[in-house]
């Protein structure tokens, strides 16, 4: 059996358009996408003074300014991904953090051997997170086109 949903050539499974098109599956993947931004949030929030300390070694300062700005950020974002309000400022939001984390922290360009190896596959990690971001933006902005408000009232409503 195929499902509505086109994939190349050949129809998707019904199963597979079924799953796709579930509401807790787009909050699972809102979650999943977005989580190493709210749980970095979380770790720095917890453990505020070795949040502190990290931007303090990367030499953000003030520091304590630096770590509230990243708590707020990381966690705003997140939350506005997830819940899919203003998920285009969110992913925005957590993009443009990302990017800044390449030359901040990842600059592997001044670095050699190892350390330059790993900082570039985090650098490319990074830009492949952000263009998660970008399709959640977009996803999130056609499907609020597509889907009346009145026909949608949940929390989720654009799930």
């Amino acid at each position: 059996m195929v499902g509505t949903f086109a994939c190349g050539c050949r129809r998707m499974p019904s199963f597979v358009s079924s799953l796709i098109a579930s509401t807790w599956l787009r909050v699972l993947a809102r979650i999943v996408l977005t989580f190493a931004f709210w749980g970095s949030g979380l770790s720095k929030l917890i453990d505020f003074p070795n949040g502190v300390a990290e931007m303090a070694r990367y030499g953000l300062e003030p520091a304590i300014a630096f770590n509230i700005a990243s708590i707020v950020t990381l966690l705003v974002g997140s939350a506005l991904v997830i819940l899919d309000r203003m998920a285009w400022l969110g992913a925005g939001a957590l993009a443009v953090f990302t990017v800044l984390t390449i030359p901040i922290v990842h600059h592997f360009w001044t670095m050699t051997g190892e350390e330059a190896m790993i900082h570039f596959f985090f650098a490319t990690e990074h830009v492949s997170l952000i263009g998660g971001l970008m399709v959640a933006a977009i996803l999130s902005g056609s499907r609020k086109r597509s889907v009346p408000r009145q026909n949608n009232p949940s929390l989720l409503r654009t799930v």
